[in-house]
């Protein structure tokens, strides 16, 4: 049974992969060097967009791909709350 797309998940689809793994670590860089909370905040709403990505794409990834996300995710966590303590 194959699931509807969203037109967000489908405007996503036509993303060049370069440019958004580019525009990704550009926020990361940012927020990582931002002072104090504002990066960590950053942080966490990169953390919630990859949280809603990983929902939404969980049931056609291959496990050690789920594994990898969630190793991303968890280190992405550990950063900002590095950042807001």
């Amino acid at each position: 049974m194959q699931r509807t797309q969203t037109p967000l998940l489908a405007r996503l689809a036509r993303l060049n992969p370069t440019v958004v793994f580019l525009a990704t670590l550009v926020l990361v860089l940012v927020a990582l060097f931002a002072p104090g909370p504002a990066g960590g905040v950053v942080l966490l709403l990169l953390a919630a967009g990859l949280v809603w990505l990983m929902a939404v794409t969980w049931p056609v990834q291959t496990p050690a791909t789920r594994v990898l996300r969630l190793v991303v995710l968890t280190l992405l966590l550990a950063a900002a709350l590095a950042k807001l303590l």
